[in-house]
């Protein structure tokens, strides 16, 4: 019978013996305010499912791919609301105010939507 265990290594520090226990080289993620938003939600209220993404080294790459995500769809739902409310560069020239109410309406609306759909799901 074959097995498949591979042989642990130890260290002596005084008169203990530690193992040598490493974790496998990680990529760095990066991820900005939705993938932070995510993280505290899978933290504060999905803890089996941040458990096994942590588990299975894949928190970073959900985080990172979640964050994408959302910014994508947020700048892409903004820009249409804009456009169906009239909001355009022209109205950008003759009443700046009218222009810049009419675009936080709209990020604001996509990003509800995109927070509801992707962040706390």
């Amino acid at each position: 019978m074959e097995s498949n265990r591979q042989s642990i290594t130890y260290h002596k520090e005084g008169d203990y013996y530690y193992p040598d226990l490493y974790l496998p080289e990680q990529k760095e993620y990066e991820y900005g305010k939705y993938g932070r938003m995510r993280l505290k939600h899978l933290k504060e209220h999905r803890r089996p499912l941040y458990l096994s993404l942590v588990a299975n080294l894949k928190l970073g790459e959900h985080l990172e791919e979640i964050d994408q995500t959302a910014y994508e769809r947020v700048h892409r739902i903004a820009k249409e609301i804009a456009r169906r409310n009239g909001c355009h560069e022209n109205l950008k020239n003759t009443d700046p105010l009218k222009w810049v109410g009419l675009m936080n309406n709209a990020i604001h609306c996509a990003e509800e939507s995109v927070l509801a759909e992707l962040i706390y799901d």
